[in-house]
């Protein structure tokens, strides 16, 4: 479903070369669950956003449903995204002059199908049938992010891509998200999702590690290091 190929992704400050990706490569089946981990600035919010798209890597290739992603041209791009691809961010991008309902029924302005319908399902399934009027500053940190999950998955998106999504949660909330990450990847999608933190991993198929840029051994003495860095 995802292929990375040797991608590297320098960004320039200045006269300063940033390299946030060295040479990455992964390949996420159709229908797997995958984690990505690695502290803050290993490069694992780029790698996301170079998997969906919204970021040219400097160098190598990425294939999204056997499709070259960057190919493509911006506006197959976008289109892509649109039929194929969730986002769940740690900062849920939700409108903050959109009530629930109106934030969930947003890919429809991108060509989505669903209704209203489908959007008040998916808010029932994740327990907010009763904030479908309410604007995100009335929810809590948890009812935000559900409500981003539901935007996701209104388009029955064949990919979900998580940036750190239980990154502003307390871990009641966190489990619940994951779940339902779990439960849309039992489903049959499939979800890469990056994380510092190692709460992700019993849910994942896979669990790999990202440092400085660079994908490194999930045994390995890095990847260890890494590991027992974390809280429990």
């Amino acid at each position: 479903m995802i292929t990375v190929e040797d991608v590297s992704k320098v960004f320039s400050r200045g006269e300063e070369q940033v390299r946030a990706l060295d040479g990455v490569s992964l390949s996420v089946e159709r229908g797997e669950f995958v984690a990505v981990r690695g502290p803050s600035g290993s490069g694992k919010t780029t790698l996301l956003l170079t998997v969906g798209g919204m970021v040219r890597p400097s160098a190598g290739r990425v294939v999204v449903d056997g499709q070259d992603v960057y190919a493509l041209s911006a506006p197959q791009r976008a289109a892509l995204r649109a039929e194929k691809i969730g986002f769940v961010f740690q900062m849920f991008h939700l409108v903050p002059y959109l009530s629930v309902l109106e934030n969930v029924l947003m890919p429809t302005l991108a060509g989505c199908r669903a209704g209203r319908k489908e959007a008040e399902e998916l808010l029932d399934y994740l327990g907010l049938s009763h904030r479908l009027r309410h604007r995100p500053a009335e929810l809590s940190t948890g009812e935000r992010q559900r409500v981003a999950i539901a935007r996701a998955l209104l388009k029955k998106p064949a990919v979900i891509l998580a940036d750190e999504p239980t990154g502003n949660l307390d871990p009641d909330n966190s489990e619940q998200v994951l779940r339902y990450l779990a439960d849309f990847h039992r489903g049959g999608g499939t979800v890469l999702l990056v994380s510092h933190e190692p709460i992700a991993d019993r849910y994942a198929d896979r669990v790999l590690f990202l440092r400085a840029g660079k994908l490194v051994e999930p045994n390995g003495p890095a990847a260890g290091a890494e590991a027992q860095s974390q809280p429990a």
